[in-house]
């Protein structure tokens, strides 16, 4: 990947855009509102550097920082698009992370899903088809606080049938950008 600052200027065209773009919806919903190609251009644009100014967006899309900013905007408002800073666990000292896969009873899985995303140490949670029902990101100081989690916090959730952790040993990749 080039770094944003020495990346080629590339313009927006928005004739070089698939025709068979669909628009950006949540998991099982649809939007009401399409999520244009320019916008996904400035989503593109924030996921290489949240810090990029909308001058320097506006300048490689070919468009004004005004439209820049105001769709922005829009898209911060529609719940489309957060820009945050994403620290790295390990070097603020948590130095145990895992994810668990959760059995839950049939008629309690979303209620118990909204529980535990209610706890300090959960980072993510995800609803899935398959061998689990729902998968847990955690972030730990050490073995003992996750040993604490499982034993005190997520296993005394009602609903909460069973559980296996996965310590992760490495984390080889982790990325918040994609592209279309």
């Amino acid at each position: 990947m080039v770094p944003p600052n020495q990346a080629q200027k590339e313009v927006w065209d928005p004739d070089s855009v698939d025709a068979m773009h669909q628009p950006a919806r949540v998991l099982g919903t649809r939007s009401s509102e399409e999520v244009s190609p320019l916008d996904h251009a400035i989503i593109d644009a924030l996921q290489q550097d949240g810090r990029r100014p909308f001058t320097q967006i506006a300048a490689t899309l070919g468009v004004s920082e005004a439209a820049v900013r105001a769709r922005t905007n829009r898209l911060i408002d529609r719940g489309v698009l957060q820009v945050v800073g994403v620290a790295d666990p390990l070097k603020l000292g948590y130095d145990q992370m895992a994810m668990i896969g959760v059995k839950c009873e049939a008629d309690r899985m979303l209620e118990a899903a909204d529980a535990i995303a209610e706890f300090e140490e959960v980072i993510y949670v995800v609803a899935t088809a398959g061998a689990w029902d729902l998968m847990v990101e955690v972030v730990c100081f050490n073995n003992e606080d996750l040993l604490t989690f499982l034993t005190q916090k997520l296993r005394r959730i009602p609903g909460v049938v069973s559980t296996e952790s996965f310590v992760y040993l490495r984390i080889v990749k982790q990325s918040f950008h994609w592209t279309r």
